[in-house]
Formats: C-alpha cells, structure tokens, sequence
C-alpha cells in the first residue's frame, strides 16, 4: 500500500469534525514558539504575586510547619507523618480532616527550599508560579500528542493551543497558584499528565520501560494528592478514544500504574493507620450537619445529595463564568439544598445530560466526548459524592477537572471551522478571534482576582463580600480585626477594632453554635472592651469545647480577674470581686496580679490574715516586686506584726528606694 493511500484511509477513518485537511500558519504548530508563549504567559499572568506574602494554608505547610521549618532534616518526619501533623504538633489533631492527608512530596520540596532560603515569600511564590508554567506546558504538549494520531497535526495543534492558552488563564486557578500551599494540586496534575504522555509513548513505541517511567511519575503525583488516582480510568479512556486500542493492549500499559499506585495506598494506610474517612458530627470538618435547635445532627440523604448536585452545578457555572471567586465555601455559604430547588434539578439534568451526549458522541465528536468524560472522572473524587472532603467545595478542586472544560470549548471552537467547510482565512479568524476574546476576559478577571491573594488580612475582608455565610471566614475577619487591636496602643483605635470585629464574630457564632475559636476571639475583643462578664462567659463556653486548652485557661482567668478587679475598684463590689478573683485563682495558680487583688480586696474587708496570705503568695511568686513587699508588710501592721511589717518595708526599700515616696503618692 502506498504511503498517500495509507494516509487517505487515515483521513476517511478519521470523525467528521477532525477536519484532516485542514492545514494551518506555522505559527499555530511550531512548538518551539508555542512552548515559549505558553510558558511566558504563565508568568505573566501570575507575576503579581511574587510579591505576595505567606497566606491561608500556607502557614500549616511552610511557615507553621515544624518539619519544613527544619529544611532537608525534616523531610523524615513529612514522609513518616500526616501532612497536618507538622502544623499541629499533637498526635490525633492531625486527622481532624476526615480520613487524615497524606501528601508529602510537595512538603518535600518545601523543606529543601526552605533549606536555602528560608521563610522567603517572593521565593516560595517564584517557585509555585514556574510550577504552574511548566504545568500549562505538560498539559499543551501532552494534548498535542494525544491527539495527533487521530486528529492530524493541524487539528491536535489548534484545539491544544486554545486549550492551553484558556487553561493558562482561567480565573478559577488563582486559588492554587497565588496559595503557595496549591503546589500540591499543580504538581498532581504535571504528574499526571505526565504518566499520560509516557504511557501513550509506551504504547506508541512499544518499549514498556516508557510504562514504568509512568508509574515512578504517577507514583509522586499520588504522593502529592490523593486526586491522581482518577486517571487509572483517565489514561485507559485516552487509549480508547485517541489510539484505537483493545484491551488487550491497554491492561500490560495500566498494570505499572497499578502498582505504583498501590504502593502509595500502602504507604499512606499505614503512616494514618488505614483511615480512610468518617462522618464527626462537627460542622467545621464535616459541612453535612445541621443545627436543630437543641443539637448537631446530620444531613438527611436527601438533603446530602441535593446539596452535593447544586454544588456541582456551581463547578460549571463558575468554570463559563467565574464570578464572584472565593476562597471560602465552608458552612454555611452552601445554604442545605433539597431536590424541591429547581437549581438542584437543573445541576442532576445537566450532570445526566453531559454523561449521556458524552457517551453518544463517543465517535462522532471524540476530543468533546472524553473532555466531558475525563472532568466527571477527575471530579468524582472531590465531589463528596465518593467520600468526604471537608468542605462542601472549593476553586481548587477544579483544577485537575478544568483540563476537560478547556479541551470542550477548545474542541467547540474549532468546531467552527468545521461549520465553514474547512480551513480558510475568514473560519480561522473566527476561531482565533472567539478564543482569544474568551481568553481575554478569563485573563482580565485573573488578574484583577490575583491582588485579594496578598494576604490574608486583604483575601479575607475581599472574600467575606462573598462568602457572607460562612463561619470560617467571619471568624478569620474577627481574628485579624482582634490581633491588631491586641497591638494598637491608641485605646479609642483598640475598641474601634474590637467594635468592628464583633459583628463578624457574632455572625460566625450565629452560623456555628459550638464554634469555639469564635468564643475566644471574641472573649477578647469583650475583655478590651470593658465588657468583663460577657468575655467571661464566652471562655468559658470555649473551655468546654476544649478542655485541655492551657492557654484558654489563662484567657479566662486574665477574664475572672480583670472582672474582679472592676467590681472592687468601679462597682465597690467586695463579695463579687473576691468571687471573681478566687475563680481566676483557680483557672491560673501562678498569676502575681490576681494574688495581690485578693490580697487588696482581703485587706479592705478587714480580713487581714486572708490578706497576709495573698501577698505572701503575691511575693513568692514574685520575690524582687517592692510593691508587692511593701502591700504584705502593710498587711502585717494592720494585723498588728509590726516586726514583720518592719522587716518587709525594709526588704521593700532595699530593692526600691523611692517606694515609700511612690506608696505615699498613691
């Protein structure tokens, strides 16, 4: 058979839209070209962020992290323990998250360059964003190649160059590339597409060491997320689609990823002892409770499903039109759902509908058919369908499913020139134009969403405009308004902060009865303001949700203490002050203050042996206090010791010259 027949029957096997005669400029196939634009681009785009500082996640895989804080020596405990173990540092808080996380090769590579540069954020950010353009490149030529041998080299070319180009730009990747933390999204999703291109290379060539190349590189991107694991039905359908193979021919190729990815399950049960999800009845890791008004109680099955269907149709409304963006959809920005919302019914039909023309126009329109295909594969596993993951969704799980959007509308848009019979100037102008249009805009939102990622003082009050719902976030805003109250020396800013800060944390409580991170911030801003009860109640509600909190324990006693202060000092309140100031004794045995009040507040009822007592324990705690020397041997005379009273004015004078002076002004 000669070489122009075989190509012909090439062309004539081919599907109506793979459009074999279409012939293109260069520069639209000139790899060396496209690999420069793609890769530059993708600096471009998400060059802002280089000078963004350590935000969100970033703090319990970097900067809160004690492994990687420890450079090239941690990397034994990353691999050895729970990905949250470093930040938490406890045994069990750890797997908090449902099932427990197991990814350590991005912390891996975090720990070797904090080796060498430590806790440097444009590094960090330079290396997340080259990342991400090596990632785009993987992705445009491992499309390119798959799609070659089917659809000709013009066809494989165009679709991958606009898939990639939206890709590069696509709002809803701003979440894993400006969170330094999403490395681990990017480097699951450059692995994976790698295994994909040395299995088709294995096929191609035949040479199975091309296979077992793929399974060491689908090895570490399971490593990185749990979420690689979906191309063992990703690759077969690649096989399927774009190089006609049988089965036969398929199983040896998936066999090595098998096993690597079975070496990985391995490893990961037995570092979190083979927990592999749960349902705790705790809304912040389990967004499928309710409040019923008495208690926490689970989502019914009907209420689960509607709400897991109405958040993926939100994945495909976010993917046409990524507005508005948010980091935060945890409870209860997701309001519950049931199947009488005609929105969870539209997203059910759609879901239905795209699966079913997937698998009609298998033949017809194969690269639109294993697109829709590889983005329900690629999703499942984070859908909360499959198992939980903590929150009802989130930007970045898109990331890895995006792939198949992209591939859709890239397919769809060259479709066009199908429609006008072929390539000529007018068709291919039409194309360009559309997606560099589309892209256009993609990129403009990309870039006016990347700044909210500067920090998490500016995500989180950019975010909370959207996300107005959700516990998590209001409590962050709450926080931040609090930390800088803490540090504010200026008292009418300090309450300014606190004032400010109380709505959101009064929201979030709203949100979740049980939220104790909320109580707390909250307690303190109360405490600043002069609120002393009610920041005493809100410790203490927090200290029942968690009792071994030490530093809570001394909240609330700074709390009871500043409390008994005021009724002694404002209110001339002897019996609650000293109710106070016992139970702040009781919650820290070791604070100066509260014993020196009680002594004061002892002495002023007379009761001056109680009062010798608390300015005893006042000095034993803090032996070099001339104030507090100078208050026992008052204590003394007024219980009639002048010997001891007299030896205590002296101890007083001996550290503090000027003390009688300074007790006399007083």
């Amino acid at each position: 058979m000669s070489k122009s027949a075989t190509k012909k029957e090439q062309r004539q096997s081919r599907p109506s839209d793979a459009l074999p005669y279409l012939r293109l400029p260069e520069f639209f196939t000139n790899y060396r070209l496209q690999t420069l634009l793609i890769f530059s681009l993708a600096i471009f785009i998400y060059s802002g962020s280089l000078g963004h500082q350590f935000v969100q996640d970033d703090a319990i895989v970097i900067t809160d992290n004690q492994f990687t804080q420890q450079g090239i020596s941690g990397i034994k405990g990353i691999l050895s323990k729970d990905t949250f173990f470093g930040f938490f540092k406890v045994e069990g808080k750890d797997l908090l998250v449902s099932g427990g996380r197991y990814r350590p090769f991005t912390l891996v590579l975090f720990a070797i360059l904090y080796e060498f540069v430590g806790a440097d954020p444009f590094v960090f950010h330079l290396f997340t964003v080259l990342l991400f353009a090596a990632t785009c490149l993987v992705l445009y030529h491992t499309l390119r190649y798959l799609m070659e041998a089917e659809l000709g080299e013009s066809v494989a070319a165009l679709i991958s160059w606009i898939a990639a180009l939206l890709f590069v730009v696509h709002p809803i990747h701003t979440e894993v590339v400006a969170n330094i933390k999403g490395s681990d999204e990017i480097v699951t999703l450059m692995g994976s597409m790698g295994t994909l291109w040395l299995t088709l290379k294995a096929f191609d060539t035949g040479k199975s060491s091309w296979a077992w190349l793929g399974a060491l590189v689908f090895f570490l991107a399971c490593m990185s997320k749990e979420n690689a694991v979906t191309f063992l039905a990703v690759i077969p359908l690649a096989l399927l689609y774009f190089r006609r193979a049988d089965w036969s021919r398929i199983l040896p190729l998936m066999l090595p990823l098998v096993l690597g990815f079975i070496v990985f399950f391995i490893i990961r049960g037995s570092i979190l002892n083979w927990k592999f999800g749960g349902a705790p009845l705790e809304l912040m890791n389990n967004p499928y409770v309710k409040w019923t008004g008495s208690g926490w109680a689970f989502y019914s099955f009907g209420e689960k499903l509607a709400t897991i269907f109405f958040t993926l149709g939100k994945y495909v409304w976010l993917l046409f039109f990524p507005h508005p963006l948010t980091h935060d959809y945890y409870p209860n920005q997701i309001p519950i759902q049931h199947f009488s919302e005609p929105a969870v019914w539209l997203s059910l039909l759609l879901y239905v509908g795209m699966a079913y023309y997937a698998f009609r126009q298998r033949k017809q329109r194969p690269v639109v058919s294993f697109g829709i295909f590889y983005y329900l594969f690629t999703l499942s596993i984070v859908s909360n369908l499959v198992f939980p993951v903590g929150t009802h969704m989130g930007e970045r799980f898109v990331f890895m499913p995006s792939v198949g959007f992209v591939l859709v509308v890239a397919a769809g848009l060259v479709g066009i020139l199908q429609r006008k019979g072929g390539w000529n100037t007018g068709a291919l102008a039409i194309t360009v134009g559309l997606s560099s249009l589309l892209g256009g805009g993609y990129a403009l939102k990309t870039l006016m969403r990347i700044p909210a990622w500067k920090s998490n003082e500016q995500l989180f009050f950019t975010d909370v405009k959207t996300s107005v719902n959700s516990a998590k976030i209001r409590n962050a805003c709450g926080g931040i308004l609090f930390d800088k109250a803490r540090v504010e020396t200026d008292e009418v800013q300090r309450k300014a902060y606190c004032q400010q800060a109380l709505p959101h944390l009064d929201k979030a409580i709203d949100i979740f009865k049980d939220y104790a991170d909320a109580y707390i911030t909250r307690g303190g801003c109360h405490l600043l303001l002069g609120n002393y009860e009610q920041s005493v109640a809100d410790y203490q509600f927090a200290l029942q949700k968690q009792p071994q909190n030490a530093k809570l324990k001394q909240s609330l006693a700074m709390a009871l203490r500043e409390t008994g202060k005021y009724y002694g000092e404002k209110k001339g309140d002897l019996t609650n002050a000293q109710k106070y100031l016992q139970q702040a004794w009781q919650n820290d045995p070791t604070d100066v203050e509260t014993a020196r009040l009680l002594g004061v507040a002892n002495g002023v009822s007379q009761n001056h042996q109680e009062a010798i007592k608390w300015f005893s324990k006042a000095v034993e705690l803090d032996p070099s206090n001339a104030s507090n020397l100078f208050d026992l041997g008052t204590a003394y005379r007024m219980g009639g010791d002048i010997q001891r009273s007299q030896e205590m004015y002296a101890k007083a004078q001996a550290l503090d010259p000027e003390i009688l002076q300074k007790k006399g002004k007083n």
